[in-house]
């Protein structure tokens, strides 16, 4: 079996997420449910699917950055098209502000993100309130936007948040403008896109409106006049109108608002009483330590999945020695991952730029210690005494230093029929602090 490198470094990219409605990265594909503690995906699908296909459902997703959420979103987008609803999925990095966004400027994302997909499908609807709205805006903001008086919703929303994305001054007069207009806005999108977009749909034989907004857990962690941070105002104070959009929802949120003491509100505000699912590391090891067979052997079958997608699972790991020397070489990457899947695949993206493979051990060390000295350099003495503290008790305050451990990958989540648990990420564990602190605390034992 020859590996064809240029497609496996390809597959390798860790900042890409599969396409799971294309047929070639669904071969790249594994399924960790079996070993991250739930059917998560297949949750949020049910809800919406069987529970309440008809009535609007507001589901909340979280996890660890580079876990695998966009990936499994993706999945959830191709199911639920399979099964006949419109999903209009987008990454809200693209078209939003992380640092400094408000409720309005989700809501008009939404807006935006739904009318392009709708008129793609030659579905042109055009809501009266926002040809008016933009006209003042334009009016009161003083600037020269082209918006054309037959243009499309989107792309007048378009315009808009293009010039204010320019300007931070100019983005704060818009907000100022919009923001005692939240509920016209919000009423304006229900009655004159959604409902219809739902009736149009209907019409062409689909079940329903889905809209997946990925990428919203990395609005900036910043504290707010208020004493409440950017995450908390957000999706705890505005949950209800997030919420109230009358279509299938699917929301990523910041992982530290679960942690938080409002996480109860957070539930009942944006969550309709439903808790956030999230999506834990694959777990390669116990609570114990001791290697976890099942979670290493999916991990391995990731790796070599990008290598030989073409291949039968049952028979790729006869061909190991194509990428590394031996078994053990690819185990030692696969746990140094903590079961963090863009961690692995960065560190095998490493590999290929250093040298073809079969990799030797020599080359998988290397790569080892540059990540290692890298996420070590970000460590200062008192994140250091917080991880230590994770590691003795497995588990994570509610407290704002804790959000860093988790935001940083410094310390991982894991779940198992216990419940939740944590650990630090294995690649700290081999620094020269690390393994002082843990024969300082063996000799005190």
């Amino acid at each position: 079996m020859i590996l064809d490198l240029a497609r496996f470094y390809q597959a390798c990219n860790p900042s890409r997420p599969l396409m799971m409605g294309n047929a070639s990265d669904r071969q790249y594909y594994i399924d960790f449910a079996a070993v991250r503690g739930g059917k998560i995906i297949e949750a949020l699908q049910r809800t919406i699917t069987r529970i309440s296909p008809d009535a609007p459902t507001c589901q909340l997703f979280t996890g660890h950055l580079g876990c695998g959420k966009s990936t499994e979103l993706l999945r959830l987008q191709a199911e639920l098209e399979e099964q006949q609803f419109h999903v209009v999925y987008f990454e809200s990095t693209h078209v939003l502000e992380m640092a400094d966004v408000d409720v309005t400027d989700i809501l008009l994302a939404i807006a935006g993100q739904v009318s392009e997909s709708l008129e793609a499908m030659k579905i042109r609807l055009k809501p009266r309130y926002f040809t008016k709205l933009f006209a003042e805006v334009v009016d009161f903001l003083q600037t020269p936007i082209e918006l054309g008086l037959e243009a499309e919703l989107s792309v007048g929303i378009g315009k808009i948040t293009a010039k204010t994305k320019e300007s931070p001054q100019l983005r704060r007069r818009l907000r100022d403008y919009l923001e005692p207009r939240t509920q016209n806005i919000l009423q304006s999108i229900n009655t004159e896109l959604l409902e219809r977009a739902n009736q149009e749909l209907k019409a062409l034989g689909k079940k329903g409106l889905v809209v997946i907004v990925d990428n919203l857990d990395r609005v900036a962690i910043r504290p707010l006049p208020s004493g409440r941070s950017l995450p908390e105002y957000l999706f705890i104070e505005r949950g209800e109108q997030l919420r109230k959009l009358d279509c299938h929802i699917v929301y990523t949120i910041p992982l530290a608002l679960t942690f938080s003491n409002d996480s109860a509100e957070l539930q009942h505000r944006l969550g309709g009483g439903v808790a956030p699912k999230v999506l834990p590391m694959i777990p390669v090891r116990l609570r114990s330590g001791e290697v976890f067979s099942e979670g290493l052997e999916l991990m391995r079958q990731m790796v070599l999945a990008r290598a030989f997608p073409d291949i039968l699972a049952s028979d790729r790991l006869s061909l190991i020695t194509e990428v590394f020397d031996n078994l053990a070489t690819l185990d030692r990457l696969c746990l140094i991952s903590g079961g963090h899947v863009r961690d692995l695949l960065g560190l095998l993206f490493d590999c290929l730029r250093e040298q073809d493979p079969p990799f030797d051990r020599e080359c998988i060390e290397l790569v080892i210690q540059r990540q290692r000295d890298y996420r070590a350099n970000a460590i200062d003495p008192e994140e250091w005494e917080l991880i230590f503290q994770v590691v003795q008790q497995q588990r994570v305050r509610g407290d704002i230093e804790y959000h860093t451990l988790l935001r940083s990958l410094f310390v991982f989540e894991y779940r198992d029929r216990q419940g939740a648990w944590f650990a630090v990420n294995p690649v700290l564990e081999e620094t020269p602090k690390f393994r002082s602190w843990l024969n300082d605390t063996h000799k005190q034992i």
